[in-house]
């Protein structure tokens, strides 16, 4: 076993005015992870070499599942526009960025290469099209109709290459009413009905902070590709994958859905107090305590009554009553839970085996030994003093993690070998 340094996410990054080619700094800490010697070699056989994938998306859906793509071991090549590539390039989300471009987007292009073409320009779409015939995986998330008209939709470029798996990733999917509506994040969580789940009653309509539509449908794209892969071992023929933000979302939802669909589809009715989950009983929720917060889920009531020295709940003879007291009974535990610290609570809870966790912020996570123990964080570099620390992959295979190594590309920085190499 060798021992490899990995800095913390306590990292800081660098600010717009970073110049190419300086460090970035790293971290306020580092710690050490031990991992095996397999785990970190990148020649490592991984499942999907030998696949070449050609990435015709831009932001965040299509990228995430050619990036999974590429963490399992596929080439992928980024296919951009001349001189400004990926709109995703300039997404910012913080006042950090590397080469010019934001961190979000060297992550999630990361281990791809790049090949600058003008779908415009009857040359470049030639040898698109050479590239092509010999590529395993077409990924693109154009709206609706836009590959179609360039000659690049799966009708088309089948007829060249029977066994393409051939990905797209919309909006809305078959759903004529929004075709031609903006597929952004917000707006399919909008569509939804996601937005009725969080936040308190009484409380509008509340997003969850994250680009949750966009990366739910990049893992279900992904999903769809490999079954297709598979398949295609079978058959010797390719297929066309397709999913949507929309569907994405509606799937993620399936486990409240199916309730509302079978019970006379009364909508959600979410807690007034510390809502956690619309269709879950008390004492499920997040509480405060004297020096931070505490988690607790789904627990026999009268038992926590017990262990929390509140006769209330003793008495509380079924979980119709959790639910239908939700609001009273959670109020009479945070009262009680403010009293001592976390620490406190969850020895008391801990021993009991009862469903509990400290709530965590990143700087406890990152400090925390689990987080070491997980080795999430990997370094990415341009290999000219330029890093940046991201996630990895959250998949062991035969007990080896698959990490990646290169930043995203620069636009076109691979163009003229590709051309070399595929003769085109």
């Amino acid at each position: 076993m060798d021992r490899i340094e990995i800095a913390s996410c306590l990292s800081r990054g660098t600010h717009r005015s970073m110049k190419f080619g300086r460090r970035l700094p790293v971290s306020a800490r580092s710690f050490s992870v031990t991992i095996s010697t397999l785990c970190r070699d990148q020649k490592t056989e991984r499942p999907l070499q030998g696949v070449l994938v050609l990435d015709f998306s831009q932001f965040l859906s299509g990228s995430l599942a050619t990036l999974r793509l590429a963490d399992m071991g596929a080439r992928v090549i980024k296919i951009e526009r001349p001189g400004t590539g990926d709109l995703g390039r300039t997404l910012y989300l913080s006042d950090i960025d590397v080469h010019g471009e934001n961190t979000l987007f060297q992550a999630i292009n990361r281990n791809k290469e790049s090949y600058a073409a003008d779908l415009k320009n009857p040359s470049d779409l030639q040898k698109l099209r050479q590239l092509i015939v010999r590529a395993d995986v077409m990924v693109q998330n154009f709206r609706p109709g836009v590959m179609e008209r360039l000659g690049l939709g799966y009708d088309s470029v089948s007829q060249i290459n029977n066994r393409l798996v051939y990905g797209i990733v919309s909006g809305y999917g078959n759903a004529e009413a929004w075709r031609d509506r903006p597929g952004q994040d917000l707006l399919a969580q909008a569509r939804s009905g996601i937005m009725w789940l969080s936040g308190n009653e009484g409380d509008p309509p509340t997003p969850m902070a994250l680009a949750i539509a966009d990366m739910l449908a990049g893992h279900s794209l992904c999903e769809g590709i490999l079954a297709c892969l598979v398949r295609r071992g079978v058959t010797g023929h390719g297929g066309l994958v397709e999913t949507s933000l929309i569907e994405a979302l509606l799937d993620f939802q399936f486990e409240v859905l199916t309730t509302h669909l079978n019970d006379g589809r009364r909508p959600p009715r979410r807690s007034a107090f510390r809502n956690a989950h619309a269709y879950l009983a008390a004492p499920y929720g997040v509480y405060d305590t004297a020096n931070g917060h505490l988690a607790l889920a789904m627990t026999h009531l009268p038992t926590l009554g017990n262990l929390l020295d509140l006769p209330a709940l003793q008495n509380i003879s079924n979980s119709v009553e959790g639910f239908e007291r939700r609001d009273e009974i959670k109020r009479v535990i945070a009262q009680r839970l403010k009293e001592h610290s976390t620490e406190h609570w969850l020895e008391i809870l801990n021993a009991a085996d009862i469903w509990c966790a400290e709530v965590l912020d990143w700087p406890k996570l990152c400090a925390s030994e689990a987080f070491e123990e997980l080795a999430m964080v990997q370094t990415l570099t341009d290999g000219q003093g330029i890093e940046i620390l991201t996630t990895r992959l959250p998949i062991r295979l035969d007990g080896s993690l698959l990490t990646s190594a290169k930043l995203a590309p620069r636009v076109g920085e691979h163009t003229a070998t590709i051309q070399r190499e595929f003769g085109v």
